[in-house]
């Protein structure tokens, strides 16, 4: 906790060494309650944007366009009352969007790290403008969001056991996302210092741009599985019939897996349905870890997931069930931890029973494929679960399927 105590209170310092040196002239008072009352507008006029948004990112970095306010505060105003613009501005979005899921103390941090972030701005703006202004503001825009972002990744790494400081940082959308908001921000400040009031027609592309996020975010939610965070069914039956269409073309042939968790709801029983919960989340992240960036994963529901492997080499069969193998003992292997209140519990001893069939350059459909490997996951569960099996059809001369399949290790049945 003292790294986090040390950034809530070090902006508190640096802003009281400040306070005797910040002029007061109206026309410096005039921006402060511009910026204020503008991004406190903001905020009014998008809230329920901005409460939707909250509710539907599953991103650790959120970013949330209040940097347009308080990076021309940076830009326009002295340190200090730089800083008292991102903690009304902070405080206020806090209060109308945010309160219900974030706590005051997460809150505070926050806000000290936005005003870190402005203050090192600022710090640039003085060290560099006088020689170049715009080399001064593409500096500042560097410093504010580098300082922004490693202190929220810094908190993270030191409360989290096993941080994922990747997600931390955010995606490549959200980080573009900041960029683009730190850019009308500077806008913002070229538009106070030509006319004050002209701030306000930087305010409807803020909303425009809040709601354009708004509908990116709600169409990722669409395909996304909140559980597990892979493609949700719908999603991934449509990627998959687009891929196997692409493959009619090529003549490559893709493979299909489906996966069936073993004794999933003894788990539910034993530990719960938030343990099962997190337990699927582990083996989404174990299924993800096996294949490439092209290929597709989704969850169909309850305790099944579905694998699309693209543009398998030659011995399509053999790839594919050498993969599918690699999953199965992943997922053995699992060892998921779960908090409780009696201390932490470990979750051991899955199992996942497999079926698998290829897509020969466009002699099936989907659905064929799909059909294929259901009936070869629920030959695998008669046959003692915890295995592979490979479903293939006969090309299209109406022989029926055969099943064959790979035996799991002794120590394994």
């Amino acid at each position: 906790m003292l790294p986090v105590l040390t950034v809530e209170i070090t902006p508190l310092v640096l802003v009281l060494t400040q306070i005797t040196t910040t002029p007061l002239d109206s026309r410096v008072l005039l921006l402060t309650v511009v910026l204020c009352g503008v991004g406190t507008v903001h905020t009014e006029i998008a809230v329920r944007v901005e409460s939707v948004r909250r509710r539907v990112t599953t991103d650790t970095a959120h970013v949330d366009l209040c940097s347009v306010w308080t990076f021309a505060a940076a830009i326009v105003l002295p340190p200090a009352l730089a800083a008292l613009v991102a903690v009304i501005v902070s405080a206020h979005q806090w209060w109308r969007s945010y309160r219900p899921r974030t706590p005051l103390y997460r809150q505070v941090f926050t806000t000290a790290t936005i005003v870190l972030a402005a203050l090192a701005a600022s710090a640039v703006m003085a060290a560099v403008a006088d020689s170049s202004r715009l080399a001064a503001i593409v500096l500042a825009v560097l410093a504010y969001t580098t300082v922004n972002s490693c202190l929220v990744a810094g908190a993270i790494a030191v409360s989290t056991a096993k941080p994922d400081l990747a997600a931390a940082f955010g995606d490549w959308e959200s980080n573009v996302l900041e960029i683009a908001s730190l850019s009308l921000g500077a806008l913002t400040a070229l538009a106070l210092l030509i006319n004050p009031w002209l701030v306000l027609f930087v305010l409807p592309p803020v909303l425009v741009l809040h709601r354009a996020v708004l509908v990116r975010q709600l169409a990722e939610a669409a395909r996304t599985d909140l559980k597990t965070g892979l493609l949700n069914a719908a999603a991934w039956h449509s990627q998959a019939e687009r891929a196997l269409d692409r493959s009619r073309h090529d003549n490559a042939p893709r493979g299909v897996l489906v996966l069936d968790l073993d004794h999933f709801k003894k788990v539910n029983d034993t530990y719960g349905h938030l343990a099962g919960d997190k337990v699927l989340a582990a083996v989404a992240d174990a299924l993800r870890g096996e294949v490439r960036d092209r290929d597709l994963v989704g969850r169909f529901g309850g305790e099944e997931f579905v694998v699309l492997l693209a543009e398998l080499p030659g011995g399509a069969a053999t790839e594919l069930e050498a993969v599918a193998e690699r999953m199965r003992r992943r997922v053995e292997r699992l060892r998921v931890e779960i908090p409780t209140p009696d201390g932490p519990l470990t979750v051991a001893g899955l199992t996942v029973s497999i079926g698998a069939a290829v897509h020969p350059g466009g002699a099936q459909d989907l659905r064929t494929l799909l059909q294929i490997a259901d009936t070869a996951v629920y030959t695998a569960k008669r046959d003692g679960r915890n295995r592979v099996r490979m479903g293939r059809s006969v090309g299209n001369s109406g022989l029926p399927r055969h099943l064959v399949g790979s035996e799991p290790p002794a120590a394994a049945r």
